[in-house]
């Protein structure tokens, strides 16, 4: 049996500037965190896998000193717990009032993949409550209820680290020879790859700059009819036309395995 993994941020939706962001920058503020982020910074923020991680990151010494926390990691931990929980309330509110369209080729896929008995999964870094609430936007009830979610603190590294992969694998019953992980960032193509997974990589506005050697194809999405897409590297011996097809991702992860 085949598997389709999708990464969710950046990849189901645009979901990083309109949503994360704002969020992040609320719950600091909330909190009297010294703290806020730009649009311009937000990129370097996201090389930190996870939410929770990247709060505190963001937490030097001078903000620490600022909220009185300059000598206690357990306020430390325990602000970073529930500004990040904050944080996640914050993000469904904002996607409760706000549109969110599904990045092109994405519900085409899930919808085909499913019909061709193939298994269907989301992994991601980011908390299991805001990968549901998207996943809920943007499909159908029935369809968004039936699909597995690994997320948030399932494991204990995040990507780039490979153990949400592996732990989606193994939980799914697939083989990895048979799996394309959609990803759209240099840590999930890292965590993908060193799981042994194929990658494909559709980029999103955050991550144009960032290099994907190791994709087996970068893409600029995964197209929709009046939506093509624009192949931007393709390790591969196959051609696609406008719209990334169930048939190409099979070739893609056999061809794979083959240089293996």
């Amino acid at each position: 049996m085949s598997a389709l993994i999708f990464d969710c941020d950046g990849v189901l939706a645009e979901t990083e500037r309109h949503l994360h962001l704002p969020a992040f920058n609320r719950a600091f503020a909330e909190a009297g965190a010294p703290v806020c982020w730009s649009e311009e910074d937000y990129p370097e923020q996201l090389r930190v896998g996870g939410g929770k991680e990247r709060m505190a990151a963001a937490l030097g010494p001078a903000q620490l000193a600022a909220l009185g926390l300059a000598s206690d990691p357990v306020g430390t931990a325990a602000l970073v717990g529930r500004m990040h929980a904050r944080k996640t309330a914050l993000f469904e509110e904002i996607l409760e009032v706000g549109q969110l369209p599904a990045r092109p080729g994405v519900v085409r896929l899930i919808h085909e993949a499913m019909l061709h008995g193939w298994t269907v999964a989301i992994v991601s870094s980011a908390a299991e409550e805001s990968v549901r609430a998207v996943v809920r936007r943007i499909l159908e009830p029935t369809i968004a209820e039936s699909l597995p979610v690994f997320a948030g603190d399932a494991v204990r590294a995040k990507k780039p680290d490979p153990a949400i992969y592996e732990l989606a694998v193994a939980d799914l019953g697939v083989a990895k020879a048979a799996t394309i992980v959609i990803e759209d960032s240099r840590s999930g193509l890292e965590a993908a790859c060193a799981a042994g997974i194929t990658c494909v990589v559709t980029v999103n506005e955050f991550y144009r700059g960032e290099e994907f050697p190791e994709a087996a194809l970068v893409v600029s999405s995964l197209g929709d009819p009046g939506e093509p897409l624009s192949v931007i590297a393709n390790r591969t011996a196959l051609t696609f036309g406008d719209q990334l097809q169930l048939n190409d991702l099979a070739a893609i992860a056999d061809q794979t395995q083959l240089r293996r």
